[in-house]
């Protein structure tokens, strides 16, 4: 039997078909489209199975990650006033299960069918410490930061609602407390999450504030701002130029990227004992495989570590990256899957 995974986000849309398989479900065929381009999801989907995947059995299951919030197996995307209804989908398109999941919940769902090329270790934990080996957590900046969590036992997996991601930004040191003070008049806010820090945006904030200064009034990067004004989109390539710079030894860019990567491992330490997730801390999200490097750097892991007393607690918990740009898509698959199994 087939199943339907799919990534619906308010920029692109992401369909699968796998098939199910006695470990993880394998990709048959895959299409992406641009979310921009079509009226509704409904007519997305129509064209996927009816036109591209014609040849193909029809998916008997199907799970949908959505970029918003899920009730009742429905959802808004709020970019595209576009609504979702999963018993709708099931109906119209004559599938036997079918499931909305917040587009980073889902990602627990992947855990349990990971390959290891899909992910690297980055601290492998002590197996013998006493702790909940079932319960992992999902961290992942990308255009905003996610936390996710849950308990997975056999093949029992419970995914746990969170909003991590808007915890309260706190500086180490008083470059991070001028930082945090010029984003609040900046953006007029009166607080900072971490998200606006840790994230693709935020890098590019963190950049926008050390051009600011006085030194850095002749940085290559400067034109490029002033286009910033005009559109949004070059924005988004801001940080891939940031981490460019960055490799090339810019030394402006490197203390950019030191502050994002030093906010980064600070709030993994932070999440990591909040959860005490002895089965698993796993980075997610579009900058994880871009910055794996960083990641196993020992100045990150000196500020994942640096938590006082409690430091040596966080030796004991396991530090993954996730590697599959995909992600998203494969957990869906999963999901679906699990479905098919209780079918």
């Amino acid at each position: 039997m087939n199943c339907l995974a799919c990534d619906l986000g308010g920029t692109k849309v992401l369909l699968g078909i796998f098939k199910k398989n006695f470990g993880s479900p394998s990709l048959i065929f895959k299409k992406k489209y641009i979310s921009s381009e079509w009226d509704s999801f409904d007519l997305i989907l129509e064209d996927f199975l009816k036109n591209e995947c014609k040849n193909i059995t029809h998916p008997y299951s199907a799970c949908f990650a959505v970029a918003g919030p899920v009730s009742n197996n429905n959802a808004k995307i709020i970019n595209l006033s576009w609504n979702i209804s999963g018993d709708g989908l099931k109906k119209k398109f004559k599938f036997k299960s079918c499931e909305l999941v917040n587009d980073f919940a889902v990602q627990i769902y992947g855990i349990p069918f990971l390959k290891k090329s899909q992910y690297s270790t980055i601290q492998n934990g002590d197996k013998s410490v006493f702790g909940n080996k079932d319960l992992h957590t999902i961290v992942g900046a990308g255009t905003g930061l996610g936390i996710s969590k849950g308990i997975i036992s056999g093949s029992k997996v419970t995914v746990l609602a969170s909003e991590g991601g808007h915890v309260e930004y706190s500086p180490k040191s008083e470059l991070e407390w001028e930082l945090k003070n010029w984003l609040k008049n900046y953006l007029k806010v009166e607080r900072i999450s971490c998200e606006r820090i840790i994230s693709g945006i935020g890098l590019t904030r963190i950049a926008e504030w050390r051009l600011s200064k006085p030194d850095a009034k002749n940085h290559p990067l400067q034109k490029y701002l002033k286009e910033l004004k005009i559109t949004d989109n070059l924005r988004k390539e801001l940080p891939q130029r940031i981490c460019n710079l960055s490799n090339q030894g810019d030394p402006l860019m490197i203390q950019v990227e030191r502050i994002w990567l030093d906010a980064y491992a600070s709030l993994l330490g932070d999440v990591a004992l909040q959860e005490l997730c002895f089965g698993g801390l796993w980075i997610s999200g579009g900058t994880a495989p871009k910055h794996l490097i960083n990641f196993k750097s020992s100045l990150f892991m000196k500020q994942f570590s640096d938590k006082g007393r409690l430091k040596d607690i966080l030796k004991n918990i396991p530090l993954n990256v996730i590697l599959d740009e995909e992600f998203g898509l494969f957990s869906a698959a999963c999901r679906a899957k699990m479905h098919l199994l209780i079918k």
